[in-house]
């Protein structure tokens, strides 16, 4: 157990969950479609949508986990170009947040009814197909993981549990509440932009950190 614990750096740990954080709170797909669902069919089929939502995460940690180590041993230069390739979508992610227009996620439009069954798929084909889930895991999940440290496998296991547990517990959230917070922020769009605007600086300065980090890296 304790090989396991120290395996992942406390940094590490402390990126990721930024990472996740800043994601989850920035709206997409899934953020969406639970929203709609507790709005047009209340608490319970939001939680219900949000455990299909948790088993796709499941199926790319299983993935990544499964290749990460195989990648990184057989073609190591590919982990800076995930680097890179991951500090760019951030400040894709941080532009999105701040620029002007887009549609409220608080405002969604009516569904009609699902049972439970339905409602579990739904989520899940959301999560899969979410093309933001996918690049967290394939582009910024491994940036977190120290190929020098070993255990390349548990740390992007364990680093990409961190991600569902922060993911889940704030969609969670989301869900059980999401009338009241459409019902505040429709009384109040200002603090929808304060919203914005504090998302798109944490992800446009993490985006910063990882480019650092990676020409540090090269230097090296």
């Amino acid at each position: 157990m304790d090989a396991l614990t120290s395996a992942v750096d406390g940094r590490a740990v402390l990126g990721i969950a930024a990472v996740a954080l800043g994601m989850v709170l920035s709206p997409g797909p899934n953020m969406i479609y639970l929203v709609s669902r507790s709005i047009a069919q209340g608490r319970r089929a939001g939680l219900i949508s949000l455990t299909g939502v948790a088993a796709g995460f499941l199926v790319y940690l299983v993935a990544v986990t499964a290749g990460v180590a195989a990648v990184f041993s057989v073609v190591p230069a590919l982990y800076t170009v995930i680097k890179l390739a991951g500090a760019g979508y951030l400040l894709w992610l941080a532009w999105k947040a701040v620029k002007p227009g887009g549609t409220a996620v608080f405002a969604p439009q009516q569904l009609p009814p699902d049972p439970p069954r339905r409602l579990f798929v739904m989520g899940f084909l959301t999560c899969l197909l979410n093309p933001k889930i996918a690049i967290m895991y394939i582009s910024l999940l491994p940036q977190f993981v120290a190929p020098e440290r070993g255990h390349v496998a548990v740390q992007s296991l364990l680093l990409g549990l961190v991600q569902i547990a922060i993911a889940i517990t704030v969609n969670g959230l989301i869900a059980v509440s999401a009338g009241g917070i459409a019902a505040f922020l429709n009384r109040r769009p200002g603090w929808l932009r304060i919203q914005r605007y504090a998302m798109g600086t944490v992800l446009a300065g993490l985006a910063v950190h990882i480019a650092a980090d990676r020409a540090k890296a090269v230097a090296v």
